[in-house]
């Protein structure tokens, strides 16, 4: 049972564990609200240095502020701060001072220098966002895929296993319903899901990126194990879902593990 525990807890998320936050208070609002406040906050105590010190190391100062901001990883915060910090050293430390105009060449160079810095820095940021989420991912899959093969190594219950797979393909393809069948395949000419990934039907094979899965027919993921045909996973897809070709693969080692559970249960030759 633990292997099998291990697969379910696997699915659970949780997030700040004893801490209520506000529904309106995430981390991108806030994000917002502190690039649309540090520039002006960081311009404002520079105010009374203005005549001591050269813009550009004001601009500096600001640059890093947007960076800060820019760090998140959310691009409307980084764009955000980068306007919020070209404005406020335009108003508060730019002659004439306390006006949105610019009459030097060279702080009107130094608040472009602001924008573009900023958004490039935004944009590499949010870069890294993407692939970090997209790291998180993949150790997600493959510690359920661990978790499924030592449920096999372990002989735990086929039958749970595949309880918890079904759940686990619910969640990785936007099922609507998925249900197993012992020994069957081809019956009703479902769409099916293929090793390599795609998607066919009887007359073509489906372009999921741009058509999502189908919706109006049932599609069936085959159990096997050894060329030895040990069942299908059935399942029906919500409209609109679009599993990238990784979530796709992923589904078919879960179908593998459990093709491995099942060996010696009532085999049937394709």
């Amino acid at each position: 049972m633990s292997a099998v525990r291990g697969l379910a807890a696997g699915r659970q998320v949780c997030y700040h564990d004893g801490v209520q936050v506000p529904p309106w208070l995430t981390r991108d609002r806030l994000a917002v609200i502190a690039a649309l406040a540090a520039p002006l906050a960081l311009t404002a105590i520079l105010v009374p240095f203005r005549a001591s010190f050269p813009n550009t190391d004001a601009a500096l100062a600001l640059l890093l502020v947007v960076v800060a901001a820019a760090a998140n990883g959310y691009r409307l915060a980084g764009y955000l701060a980068a306007l919020s910090a070209a404005a406020w050293f335009d108003f508060f430390l730019t002659r004439p001072y306390g006006q949105f105009s610019i009459t030097r060449r060279a702080d009107i160079e130094t608040t472009v220098l602001l924008l573009v810095i900023g958004a490039a820095v935004t944009e590499i940021a949010v870069w890294g966002r993407r692939q970090h989420a997209a790291a998180d991912r993949r150790a997600g899959y493959l510690d359920g895929i661990n978790a499924a093969a030592h449920a096999v190594a372990a002989g735990e219950s086929p039958a749970e296993l595949i309880d918890e797979v079904s759940g686990r393909l619910t969640e990785l393809l936007s099922l609507r319903t998925c249900t197993f069948e012992y020994g069957k395949a081809g019956l009703g000419r479902p769409a099916r899901l293929r090793s390599d990934g795609q998607v066919v039907t009887e007359h073509r094979t489906w372009d999921v990126p741009v058509e999502g899965l189908p919706s109006d027919t049932d599609i069936e993921l085959l159990v096997e194990n050894a060329g030895v045909l040990k069942g299908r996973f059935l399942v029906r897809a919500n409209p609109g879902a679009r599993p990238t070709l990784e979530q796709r693969l992923v589904a078919i080692a879960f179908a593998e593990q459990v093709g491995a559970a099942l060996t010696g249960s009532h085999p049937i030759d394709l």
